[in-house]
């Protein structure tokens, strides 16, 4: 029985990912910041799913953490960050001050978090396990400021990520979704001309789901992607293209 963590495994992406991997028979552990959110998600999703809360941009709370997760890791998903810039007010580009905030916010969120969780769990993953990195087309489309940046940092530190895990047998890649509807990413949401033209540019013309984030999550951690490390896969339906 593999044991598994998801952070940012609440609602949304991380939630579908807990489902998956739990419906296939895994031991889910789902972390995030709001306890409240993640006891109610872990008892709909039955008794293969335990919460733990700590907020993984925290250090302090990550170490405190590390005593209610595994002391063996098949497989972790940093899932857990978001565009910290949505609902914000904007910044005004003479205070610097406000923008390196700005800045920050986002890097800790997105990149930060995951290198801290990675980094206080790295001796209990197990060789043939996996690391999933959670990234986004904002990483390569541009347009998406800190955010994407942020992201971009994080499909650069996966590649280094698998440099280091490899003659262990572990893996690490990213997963760079387009847009995925049914989640809180967008807040309150988007305008329907908004989500209209998300979905025109997709091949397929349709939304991406987190069931199809999750169902890419438990490929890369099957032994059919033991030899896939250091990519990034991007899921969007064809909306961007990366060969």
């Amino acid at each position: 029985m593999r044991r598994i963590i998801v952070t940012g495994g609440g609602t949304g992406i991380g939630r579908a990912v807990a489902a998956a991997f739990a419906e296939q028979g895994d031991q889910v552990v789902i972390t995030g910041r709001r306890e409240d959110v993640l006891a109610r998600a872990a008892a709909e999703l039955g008794p293969a799913v335990r919460a733990v809360a700590f907020d993984a941009a925290d250090p302090a709370q990550v170490t405190a953490a590390l005593a209610e997760l595994p002391e063996h890791v098949d497989v972790l998903v940093n899932n857990a960050g978001g565009n910290t810039d949505i609902g914000a007010e904007p910044t005004d580009p003479a205070d610097l001050a406000a923008l390196a905030a700005a800045w920050q916010a986002n890097l800790t969120a997105n990149l930060l978090s995951a290198v801290l969780v990675t980094t206080a769990l790295r001796e209990r993953l197990r060789p043939g396990g996996t690391v999933v990195n959670i990234s986004s087309i904002a990483a390569h489309r541009g347009g998406s400021g800190s955010y994407g940046a942020a992201k971009a940092a994080v499909e650069a530190w996966t590649l280094t990520l698998a440099q280091q895990l490899g003659p262990e047998g572990i893996t690490a890649n990213a997963i760079a979704p387009g847009y995925i509807e049914d989640t809180e990413f967008f807040g309150s949401g988007i305008s329907p001309e908004r989500r209209a033209w998300n979905i025109s540019q997709a091949a397929n013309r349709r939304a991406g789901t987190p069931a199809d984030l999750a169902g890419t999550a438990l490929y890369l951690a099957s032994p059919a992607a033991g030899h896939l490390t250091g990519q990034v896969l991007h899921l969007n339906g064809g909306s961007f293209n990366g060969r």
